[in-house]
């Protein structure tokens, strides 16, 4: 009866997850563009889903629910179809797709057979090249023991988890610092409606330049096709004006074209300033509410976090340390050593982890989910939303299969046997020194270029 019970609830939760993942794909994704391609749409959902699944376990991992064997059948099912997604599926279908857009080679092949065969052979090809590339990754860091397999679970986990914790180290480093510097009212220009009026009217007077000057150039364009057509036969001068004037055609045609170059320059220019104006008076006015308030004091919390980050993946990297202890359990011991406080601490352990492990799940699989829908609509188009969208899976799953390895640290010694288990006998504190590297990299990179942003607005 346990079993059923068991196999309801998972079915269940992946079925929900499965549907969540869809509805995303349709209502934030793909919103604006119209869905063709039905197998696109199945990968990103299955990606989506087996990482909830991931967390999921976590937390049934701490309260205990369902049977042991369950779970662990579980974590080897998850892991698996994870890792065949994304190293073999997802990887090949990107190649397919890629080359299924490049012209030539539909145009090159008459028979429609040769050519799908021609293009799965390209991909096939493409696919090779990025395994060789993916298992190179394995070469300069130590990861694991030497005595796996090449076919073995460890080998796909450690060259994802290097891959997933650069950039999550990556996107860590650069929110520390741009999340403090864009809600912080101290970092904001002072603008005015009066600045953003005279733009906007400066754009104005150059559109009407630039459709005077292209009313020339067609003006001139039909006098030269067409001539003046009088009823009178021309004179003698206006023959010869027509003839040496034809003698030196588009002259005043190419200047006015050379003329206008420049100003369509400036109109961008323009506009992209006029819209970055706009965006600091909306952060302006937003700064005197109440939330806007709170978001600034909660940047000021951030700006501290971010310092401290960076101090101690300095001295992470400098002394070669990596904690031993989650924090919630070396929290509840420096209560009990110091202030002499008596309680459970199992039992506080145990709850003070589920509460922290639930809001890490929580912020990070919402902080992805929000870069991921603002990259896609950065650089998809009709022809290239579909790769992107592939790319983004393989990123997604790369990222959460990182973020259990590193949250390994963050359980208590009980709960993380489990994952140590499943995931194999990897060099796990490599990765934790690995993510401290990235991330000192990446904040000290974004707040040189937010510095460097910072002064040439100032300056403006």
């Amino acid at each position: 009866m346990g079993y059923r019970i068991d196999a309801f609830l998972i079915i269940t939760s992946l079925s929900s997850f499965f549907v969540a993942g869809w509805i995303f794909f349709i209502k934030k994704l793909f919103k604006n563009y119209e869905v063709k391609n039905f197998i696109i749409h199945l990968l990103f959902a299955t990606t989506f889903a087996l990482s909830c699944i991931m967390f999921e376990l976590i937390i049934f991992e701490i309260l205990n629910i369902l049977d042991p064997k369950t779970r662990l059948f579980l974590w080897h099912f998850t892991l698996h179809m994870m890792l065949f997604l994304l190293i073999f599926i997802i990887p090949f279908y990107m190649a397919y797709s890629f080359i299924n857009q490049i012209h030539f080679i539909n145009s090159f092949f008459v028979k429609p057979y040769s050519e799908e065969k021609t293009k799965l052979m390209l991909s096939l090809v493409s696919w090779l090249i990025f395994i060789y590339f993916f298992w190179k990754i394995g070469d300069p860091f130590p990861m694991l023991s030497p005595k796996h397999g090449v076919f073995s679970i460890e080998q796909g986990i450690s060259r994802v988890g290097v891959i997933g914790v650069t950039i999550m180290a990556l996107l860590s480093g650069f929110g520390a610092v741009n999340c403090p510097y864009t809600y912080m009212s101290c970092f904001m220009k002072p603008v005015s409606a009066l600045d953003i009026q005279v733009l906007e009217k400066r754009l104005l007077q150059t559109y009407d330049i630039i459709i005077n000057k292209k009313k020339r150039i067609a003006f001139e364009k039909s006098k030269r096709s067409y001539g003046y057509n009088s009823p009178l036969q021309p004179g003698l001068w206006t023959k010869i004006k027509n003839v040496t004037s034809s003698m030196q055609p588009g002259n005043e045609i190419k200047k006015l074209q050379s003329d206008i170059v420049p100003l369509e320059d400036l109109t961008n220019h323009l506009f992209l300033e006029i819209v970055d104006l706009k965006n600091q008076l909306h952060r302006t006015e937003y700064s005197t509410t109440l939330k806007g308030k709170y978001f600034n004091i909660l940047g000021y919390f951030f700006s501290i976090y971010c310092m401290w980050k960076i101090i101690m993946s300095f001295l992470n990297i400098i002394l070669n340390r990596v904690g031993k202890v989650d924090p919630v359990t070396k929290a509840i011991q420096f209560c009990v050593d110091y202030f002499g406080l008596h309680f459970d601490a199992q039992f506080w352990s145990q709850h003070i982890s589920f509460a922290l492990i639930g809001i890490i799940i929580i912020t990070s699989f919402r902080g992805l989910l929000i870069n991921l829908t603002k990259f896609f609509y950065a650089l998809s188009s009709n022809k290239s939303s579909n790769l992107i969208v592939l790319a983004l899976a393989q990123i997604m799953g790369m990222y959460l299969i990182s973020t259990v390895l590193l949250m390994r640290m963050n359980m208590p010694p009980q709960y993380r046997s489990i994952i140590t288990q499943v995931l194999g006998e990897l060099q796990f504190n490599f990765y934790h020194r690995w993510f401290d590297v990235i991330f000192l990299l990446s904040a000290l990179s974004s707040i040189a270029f937010l510095y460097v942003a910072h002064k040439r607005i100032s300056l403006a």
